[in-house]
C-alpha cells in the first residue's frame, strides 16, 4: 500500500474492522468533546526489504462534537515519499467511545480504517491495530487559557522515538529533561538513548531556547540529525489543560515526543491504567531483521506486580494480523522511576501518567494513563469489569466462545447463589452476550460468573446483566478466536498454574512438576471444540471434545509436547491441557505460556523439580519474550 497524499487520503484494499455492522457502546462519546491537539505518526513496513516503505506524520487540531463526529482543521502532513510538508486541509470523520473510554475514531489517514484506543483524563491514546500498518495516535484537549512562555516553567521529563530514514537501523529513542525558566530559556539539555541495536549514546545540547505559537511550545534544539546523535532541530510541544502531560514532535519529521511534568514527590503506582505505544524489536538486527510493533491495551499495577494486556500489530508476526499479548511482570520503584528488560519508565505528579522509553533491544516509546473512575447507578457493570475468569485478563483483551468470564459491578444480583449446572437464569439473574443467553455459575451483588456462548462469532460483543428484569448498562468487547487464561493458585492470574500430577495431587512448590513428567493444566478461553457442545453442557466423556484452534504451550520458554487439549470431561467451560515438562528445564519456577492463532499469554508459573520421571498425566477424567514467525506481507499504502 502507498499513502495517497491528495486529501482525502485513501488506503485501498484495507483489512478494515466493519464497525457499522457491529454494536459498540457509544455512551462515552462525551469523553471526547471540544478541540484537541493531536499527532499521529504512521509507518508502512516494506517486508521485501525490511525498510519503512512509507512514513507519515499528521498533526494539528481535531474537534469532537461529543456525539460521534469529528472535524480536522489547521493540519499538516509530512510524508517521506513526497519529501515535503503538505497542508492536509479539512477532514471529517466519526467515532464511538464506550463508557470505559475504550473505542475508536475513523482514520483520517486511510479511508475505511479505524484507530482504536482509550480515553482517560481527557487524553486519547490509540493505534490502528486492525488496519495493516503501524501507527501511534495521541490527542489532548487544548488548554484554556492557552499556555504561554511564562507558564512553561519547572522540570519536565521527555521520551522520544525518531525514525528519520527508511532504514529501521537508523531508528533512535532517547530520554531527556528540560527545565524552562518561564522567560524563553532552557539552557543545557542532556539526552541519553540508543540508535537501534547500538550501545547507549549521550548528547549534550547547550543554549536551548523556546517560544510559543498558537498555544504550542516551539523548542529550538538546533543542529542537524546525524548517524551519531539522538535529537536535533525544532520540536513542537502540545500541553494538556493542566500542563502535566506534553506531546509532539518535529514539524517535518517522523518522531513522537511524550513528556510529563516531573513529580516532586514519590508517585503512587497502583490500579488500572490504559496504555499505548510503539517499539521496534532489535533482537535480530545483527542479521538484518527488525520488527515494528504498535499497540494499545491496559494493565493493573498492584504491590510491585503488573498484569498487563497489549493488542499488537506487526506485519511480521501472526501472519500480519493483530494479536493479543497478556503478561505479568514485577517492578520496583526507585526515585520515581523503574527499569525492566524493555526500557525505563517515568511518572508525572501523583503517578497518574507513566511514560516509557525502550532500550537498544526494543527501541520505542509508550504512555500509560490511570483509568477513569465510575459512579454506579442501578444494575451496573463496571465498564472495565469484564475479565477472564482464569487469568483476570483485562477488558481490552476481548472474549472467546466458551470462555468463563467474571463480571464485576454493583446491584448485579439480589443475593449470593451458585449452580454447577450452569443454568441460563440464576437467582433471577440473566447474562446476555449479543442478545444470547449465557450460562451462569455464580451471582452476587458485586460479581457474576458466566460462560460466553459458543455462538458468539461476531467481531464485537455487547455484554449485559439483567437482575430480575432490570437491565444493566452494556460493555463492549472484541470477540477473539481464543482468549486463553490459566487458573492459578492463588486465584488472580499471577500465581502458580492450577495443575495436577498423574496421581491427581496438586502441583506446588512443595511438590513440583518433574522434567519429563506430563501434568494436567486447567485453563479457559481456548475457543471452539470438536465435537461441539451445547452452551452450559459439560465436556463429553466419549468422545472427548478437543480444541479446533492450534495451540503451542511453552514452559520456561521451551515448546512442550501436549497429549490432550480440550474440554475437561464433566466440567463446564473448563479446558484441560496435558503437557509434558521439557526435560531440559532446571529447578525453579518456570513460566507457563500459551500461543494461539490470535493470542499469546504468559502470566502464570509452574514449579519444576530436579528429578526426571516417566509418569504421564491422567487421561481426562470426570470430576506470556515472544517469538513468532515472520510473515510474507507485501502491503503498501496506495
Amino acid at each position: 500500500m502507498r499513502l495517497h497524499l491528495l486529501a482525502p487520503l485513501t488506503l485501498l484494499a484495507a483489512t478494515t474492522f466493519p464497525i457499522a455492522a457491529q454494536t459498540w457502546d457509544n455512551s462515552g462519546n462525551s469523553m471526547l468533546q471540544g478541540t484537541y491537539y493531536f499527532r499521529e505518526v504512521a509507518w508502512i513496513v516494506d517486508t521485501s526489504y525490511d525498510v519503512y516503505g512509507e512514513s507519515a506524520a499528521l498533526f494539528g487540531n481535531i474537534t469532537f462534537d461529543g456525539a460521534g463526529n469529528y472535524t480536522i482543521t489547521n493540519t499538516l502532513i509530512t510524508d517521506n515519499t513526497a519529501g515535503a510538508q503538505i497542508n492536509f486541509g479539512t477532514k471529517s470523520g466519526t467515532y464511538a467511545i464506550s463508557s470505559s473510554g475504550f473505542g475508536y475514531i475513523s482514520s483520517p489517514l486511510s479511508t475505511g480504517d479505524s484507530i482504536f484506543g482509550l480515553v482517560s483524563k481527557g487524553v486519547f491514546i490509540a493505534s490502528s491495530t486492525e488496519a495493516g500498518f503501524n501507527d501511534l495516535f495521541i490527542a489532548a484537549p487544548l488548554a484554556s487559557p492557552a499556555p504561554t512562555q511564562a507558564s512553561f516553567k519547572g522540570t519536565y521529563t521527555f521520551v522520544q522515538l525518531d525514525t528519520p530514514t527508511v532504514y529501521p537501523e537508523d531508528s533512535r529513542n532517547c530520554t531527556f529533561q528540560m527545565s524552562p525558566d518561564g522567560t524563553g530559556n532552557i539552557g543545557t539539555v542532556r539526552v541519553t538513548g540508543n540508535i537501534a541495536g547500538y550501545s547507549q549514546i549521550t548528547q549534550n545540547i547547550s543554549g536551548v531556547r523556546y517560544s510559543f505559537s498558537n498555544g504550542a511550545a516551539v523548542v529550538y534544539l538546533g543542529g542537524q540529525l546525524t548517524t551519531s546523535n539522538l535529537i536535533a532541530g525544532n520540536k513542537y510541544l502540545y500541553f494538556s489543560p493542566d500542563g502535566s502531560f506534553v506531546f509532539g514532535g518535529s514539524p517535518n519529521g517522523f518522531d513522537m515526543i511524550i513528556g510529563v511534568q516531573s513529580a516532586t514527590t514519590s508517585p503512587t503506582f497502583d490500579g488500572l491504567y490504559y496504555q499505548a505505544g510503539v517499539y521496534q524489536d532489535n533482537s535480530q538486527i545483527s542479521s538484518g531483521y527488525e520488527d515494528l510493533n504498535t499497540y494499545y491495551g491496559s494493565f493493573k499495577a498492584t504491590s510491585g506486580n503488573l498484569l498487563a494486556h497489549q493488542r499488537l500489530y506487526s506485519v511480521f508476526s501472526n501472519n500480519g494480523t493483530p494479536y493479543d499479548y497478556m503478561y505479568s511482570a514485577a517492578y520496583t520503584l526507585s526515585n520515581g522511576s523503574y527499569t525492566d528488560s524493555f526500557g525505563q519508565y517515568f511518572f508525572g505528579a501523583g503517578g497518574a501518567i507513566r511514560i516509557g522509553v525502550g532500550n537498544a533491544a526494543a527501541t520505542g516509546v509508550n504512555v500509560a494513563i490511570q483509568a477513569p473512575s465510575f459512579t454506579p447507578s442501578g444494575v451496573y457493570i463496571y465498564p472495565t469489569g469484564v475479565v477472564n475468569a482464569g487469568s483476570s485478563a483485562w477488558f481490552t483483551s476481548g472474549v472467546a466462545p466458551g470462555e468463563l468470564i467474571t463480571i464485576y459491578g454493583s446491584n448485579l444480583a439480589p443475593t449470593v447463589a451458585s449452580d454447577s449446572t450452569f443454568p441460563f437464569q440464576l437467582n433471577g439473574v440473566q447474562v446476555m452476550v449479543n442478545n444470547r443467553p449465557a450460562p451462569i455459575y455464580y451471582v452476587s451483588p458485586g460479581q457474576v460468573s458466566a460462560m460466553v456462548p459458543f455462538g458468539t462469532t461476531e467481531i464485537a460483543a455487547s455484554i449485559q446483566v439483567i437482575n430480575n428484569g432490570e437491565k444493566s448498562n452494556t460493555v463492549s468487547s472484541w470477540v477473539n478466536l481464543t482468549s486463553p487464561g490459566a487458573f492459578t493458585n492463588p486465584p488472580g492470574g499471577t500465581g502458580y498454574t492450577a495443575a495436577l500430577h498423574p496421581d491427581y495431587s496438586v502441583v506446588s512448590p512443595s511438590k513440583p512438576a518433574q522434567p519429563g513428567e506430563t501434568v494436567s493444566v486447567y485453563v479457559t478461553g481456548l475457543g471452539d471444540v470438536s465435537p461441539a457442545v451445547a452452551d452450559g453442557a459439560p465436556g463429553p466423556t466419549s468422545p472427548f471434545s478437543t480444541t479446533t484452534n492450534t495451540l503451542t504451550i511453552y514452559i520456561g520458554g521451551t515448546a512442550a509436547a501436549t497429549s490432550f487439549v480440550g474440554l475437561a470431561p464433566g466440567l463446564v467451560g473448563l479446558y484441560q491441557i496435558n503437557v509434558q515438562i521439557p526435560s531440559t528445564l532446571t529447578t525453579g519456577n518456570q513460566s507457563f505460556a500459551i500461543a494461539s492463532p490470535d493470542f499469546y499469554i504468559t502470566e502464570a508459573w509452574i514449579p519444576v523439580g530436579a528429578a526426571a520421571t516417566s509418569n504421564v498425566a491422567p487421561a481426562p477424567q470426570i470430576h506470556k519474550p515472544m517469538t513468532m514467525g515472520r510473515g510474507v506481507s507485501r502491503r503498501r499504502f496506495l
